[in-house]
């Protein structure tokens, strides 16, 4: 069993630990206006964030790219957004821009949740929740995203009870050869999904090179499902639109989606990725031209 398995399958009980930190002072406060950033995975697991916090009327929640963030100073001297607070998800906490952004920000109150205690965020941020249980041997993030959004989820008061239940059946769920052998996929969300359908294609593409890519699902039908037919897949994570399921398995493709919570139903395409890996002679922990963490030289 590859290092990613193994943390795919490890997922269900570090979310039920990460419910345990989610009263950490550390985390956004309600009435504060946040700043999400991170990168690849971490940019998306922000995404999520940031719709379920405005939702749950915490407070206008922002998520960048770090490379992107409005904050601070603009190249061109112009002073950036104004947040009370930056959040900043770095699983390595090694990351180049990650790093960066926090070391232009002045005044702005920090906090970072992270895998890694020994490593350069952990002084540049203000506030550290520091999630080592969750780290991981392989390149390919899987529970440490995901973990990171269980404590996001249950500190804005939501109960994982079925989050967790759900995840203990994908793990165990047997991966079809129909989704194995797929040329194709289009992962669709709604609302706070959407960056979970962002995060199911990036984890696909990774560990099993393969052809995906995410919308909005109300968006699919603006052109998008002009892809879908025979042997490729329309996945949706959460709730599909009326009529959407019929539209694709008209034009011919697979429709999947499922009655759980839609980390779990990540979980799920976590393993389909690992699969195809497989069958394709891959090794999941170690997908080409990647590294744990991207660090630019100066």
């Amino acid at each position: 069993m590859t290092h990613t398995e193994t943390e795919i399958a490890s997922q269900p009980e570090c979310w039920s630990r990460a419910v345990e930190l989610a009263g950490s002072a550390a985390l956004p406060r309600p009435g504060e206006r946040v700043a999400v950033i991170g990168c690849g995975t971490s940019w998306f697991i922000a995404q999520a964030y940031a719709v379920l916090r405005e939702a749950a009327g915490h407070g206008e929640t922002d998520a960048f790219p770090a490379s992107e963030a409005p904050l601070g100073l603009s190249d061109g001297g112009a002073p950036g957004r104004s947040y009370d607070r930056v959040l900043a998800l770095t699983r390595s906490g090694t990351t180049t821009e990650v790093l960066e952004l926090l070391r232009r920000l002045d005044g702005t109150r920090t906090t970072a949740v992270t895998a890694d205690p020994d490593t350069p965020v952990m002084t540049l941020a203000d506030e550290v929740v520091v999630l080592d249980f969750a780290d991981e041997k392989s390149v390919v993030q899987t529970r440490f995203a995901t973990t990171q959004l269980a404590l996001l989820r249950a500190h804005l008061g939501e109960d994982l009870t079925r989050a967790v239940a759900d995840a203990e059946r994908a793990v165990a769920w047997p991966v079809g050869a129909e989704l194995v052998d797929a040329e194709q996929f289009s992962f669709l969300g709604r609302g706070w999904t959407c960056g979970l359908a962002q995060e199911a294609a990036l984890k696909m593409r990774e560990a099993s090179r393969s052809w995906t890519e995410a919308y909005p699902a109300m968006e699919y039908r603006h052109g998008p499902i002009s892809i879908a037919g025979p042997g490729r897949v329309t996945w949706m994570l959460g709730t599909a639109p009326e009529g959407l399921a019929d539209d694709v398995r008209k034009a011919g493709g697979t429709f999947v989606a499922a009655d759980a919570d839609p980390m779990a139903e990540l979980v799920r395409v976590q393993r389909v990725a690992v699969a195809r890996a497989h069958a394709r002679g891959l090794d999941p922990d170690q997908p080409l031209h990647l590294t744990r963490s991207v660090i630019l030289s100066s």
